[in-house]
């Protein structure tokens, strides 16, 4: 059933008409490697992801793609155009099949004024997100390549299921992929994850990048983050 009480956003939203909003937002399926939205399109659209994965990615000036990172089922996107009426800032791709839940801008303001909840949570989401960029400005002005690429596996990484200490990404970023999060050029990343292979601190297994021992990455960014400030 199309309804915004799949949406996970609104999970435990008690004081929203569900009724009345599912009829003013659509529902739309997108295959892996179709746009959803571009660069300064005039769309003010949000997108929540029922179920599948797209990247968001920006443009520099100079043509050159940096990619700020991937969202899944239970995220949003798009809010910030619906919000301030600016042109896309971002690219948005699908990676796999997904289905998106796709409510205008107009609705969108209306949710929030009328649900306490929403809003608490749009604001408390937000905040996150600036609190994330700020700290990716701060790596990308204080850490040299090396650094920035330790804090961006630990940032991908997640728990090891059966080894206790270790983080796994999964699956295994590609180098160019790695080298867009960061602003290097892919060559750059190779280098680098190899020099970390041969110290033992990584290593690829079918399906994986596992970081062997991420408290020695840890350390070496504070160390970094001390010298740098």
């Amino acid at each position: 059933m199309q309804t915004l009480a799949r949406v996970t956003f609104f999970k435990d939203v008690a004081d929203l008409d569900f009724e009345r909003f599912d009829r003013l937002c659509s529902w739309r399926r997108f295959n892996d490697g179709e746009l959803v939205v571009d660069y300064e399109d005039e769309s003010s659209d949000v997108y929540f992801i029922i179920a599948g994965e797209v990247r968001v990615l920006i443009r520099t000036v100079a043509g050159k793609e940096i990619i700020l990172g991937e969202s899944r089922a239970g995220q949003f996107f798009g809010e910030m155009t619906a919000i301030d009426g600016a042109k896309r800032s971002a690219n948005v791709t699908a990676l796999t099949k997904s289905e998106l839940c796709i409510m205008p801008a107009h609705v969108f303001r209306e949710v929030i004024f009328s649900s306490k909840t929403a809003c608490d949570r749009i604001l408390r989401i937000l905040t996150g997100r600036v609190r994330e960029l700020n700290a990716r400005l701060a790596e990308h002005s204080i850490f040299d390549l090396k650094h920035r690429l330790f804090s961006e596996l630990l940032r991908m990484a997640h728990p090891r299921p059966g080894n206790a200490g270790e983080l796994v990404v999964t699956p295994p970023p590609f180098h160019h992929v790695l080298a867009a999060r960061i602003g290097c050029r892919r060559e750059q990343v190779t280098r680098e994850l190899s020099a970390l292979a041969q110290e033992g601190l990584i290593e690829k297994t079918r399906g994986a990048l596992v970081l062997v021992k991420p408290g020695v990455l840890e350390a070496r960014l504070s160390e970094a983050m001390r010298e740098g400030g």
